[in-house]
């Protein structure tokens, strides 16, 4: 791939002014809750909540899409403040046509235009790190243009800074989940964002993985026309998922396992997950089939987090306790007490749940309140018991579960998801898990997980 790093240096004087316009906004929420245990003033949660959100709403960039991000992980904020931030919006105003003119040609130099059949001048998406144009190879084939925004290395590390703040509210309002570790898997998940030639290996070894897989699409990378901050890919047409949601059940119920596919033949074949589960990143094909886009932010487990994962689901099943604590000690927790495992019970059986049962099923049978009223019983309990750190690795694949039983909610499905679920998992065996992931992963030159 080409690469130009030019104007892309981590400048200090726009990490000096991010720190300011962050710090000014988050900082009021934190002066308020300050001033009010200090005084001894009831303070509004609800109320700072939307504060909170207003004040990120405001600034775009890296800690709205971490902001977006919190609100979808079970747990990571108080449910007043995840429910104000999940209303913030991944859209931002695109760039101009001078802008866009000057950074192509900073990326693929000043003769960039001959190297398209067309290109669109204004951006068919814009969201908080980029935007994307649509354009043509010289042989009309038609492509997506996926260019970042100038400066967003020192934009993401002036607010991962301060991303702190909003921590240390949570940790002053609540002490039920320790989040330092949910801070420093964003951190790690946010700065590959940022390299798209990363991004484009992620693609590349989706391609690989879904080859075989006629359900699923992944755009092809065109590396002669990307860089780190450029990803050229084909362009899939796809209906939005939401456009969807009225057709008749049986159609319906093919898009949900295709999408069940999509991202857990990954995950069980190879020890990969898509990590963002917004609506946006899949559209329809009229077979029901799925396009599967954007892979800036894809989770590599080790092999052992997989069978950690497959141990709790035969623990479950089989009333195992003891496999049960292994595959929780297996996934990074510890100390575990027996009260504390007790409820970690009750979430692992929430998320379970369909996969238990051989019949057909909807995701939840209980509306979608119950995963709230789930989440809240664990929540108080943990409260109770002193608390408990989330491992790393958990983070984002309670995050994918969780975005894709919203997914299924809206579609309404009813699936024999245990058979599905069988069927991916039958014959599996660590050890040849891990001799694919090496290998897939060798193949696109990504190092394995730690």
């Amino acid at each position: 791939m080409a690469d130009k790093t030019g104007d892309e240096a981590n400048r200090l004087t726009g990490r000096v002014a991010r720190y300011a316009r962050v710090g000014a906004s988050v900082g009021k929420v934190g002066a308020r809750m300050a001033a009010g245990r200090f005084l001894g003033v009831p303070t509004d949660q609800g109320d700072m909540a939307a504060d909170l959100r207003q004040a990120l709403g405001g600034l775009k960039g890296p800690l709205m899409k971490v902001a977006q991000l919190l609100a979808t992980i079970p747990d990571a904020l108080p449910s007043d403040y995840a429910a104000e931030l999940a209303q913030l919006q991944s859209n931002a105003p695109a760039m101009g046509w001078p802008f866009v003119r000057r950074r192509m040609a900073n990326e693929l130099g000043k003769d960039w235009q001959t190297k398209f059949g067309s290109f669109d001048r204004d951006a068919a998406a814009a969201a908080s790190l980029g935007q994307v144009h649509r354009a043509t190879t010289t042989d009309g084939a038609p492509l997506a243009c996926k260019l970042q925004y100038p400066d967003m290395q020192s934009a993401v590390e002036a607010d991962l800074s301060q991303l702190k703040l909003i921590f240390g509210i949570y940790r002053r309002y609540d002490k039920a989940i320790d989040p330092s570790q949910i801070h420093q898997e964003i951190a790690e998940r946010l700065r590959e964002e940022l390299d798209y030639e990363r991004e484009a290996r992620h693609q590349q070894l989706y391609a690989f993985i879904l080859k075989d897989q006629p359900r699923v699409d992944v755009p092809q990378v065109v590396p002669e026309l990307s860089t780190a901050r450029l990803l050229t890919m084909g362009w899939l047409d796809g209906t939005p998922l939401m456009e969807v949601v009225d057709r008749p059940i049986e159609e319906r119920n093919e898009l949900a396992m295709s999408m069940f596919h999509a991202w857990y033949e990954p995950f069980y074949n190879f020890g990969v997950i898509h990590g963002d589960p917004h609506l946006g990143n899949y559209k329809v094909r009229p077979d029901m089939g799925v396009n599967l886009l954007d892979f800036g932010c894809i989770r590599v487990f080790p092999p052992s987090f997989v069978t950690g994962v497959i141990d709790l689901y035969h623990a479950l099943l089989n009333d195992d306790r003891d496999l049960a604590v292994h595959a929780y000690e297996t996934w990074g927790f510890t100390g575990l007490s027996n009260e504390v495992i007790d409820t970690l019970h009750l979430w692992a059986e929430f998320v379970y749940a369909p996969l238990l049962e051989d019949k057909k099923r909807a995701i939840q049978d209980e509306g979608t309140m119950y995963g709230a009223r789930v989440a809240s019983k664990v929540h108080g309990r943990l409260r109770e018991l002193g608390g408990v750190t989330v491992p790393r690795e958990f983070v984002f694949m309670d995050r994918a579960a969780i975005g894709l039983g919203s997914v299924f909610l809206h579609l309404q499905a009813e699936v024999n998801w245990y058979q599905i679920f069988h069927g991916l998992i039958e014959g599996y065996e660590e050890k040849a898990l891990a001799k694919r992931q090496k290998a897939a992963l060798k193949r696109v030159e990504l190092s394995p997980p730690a």
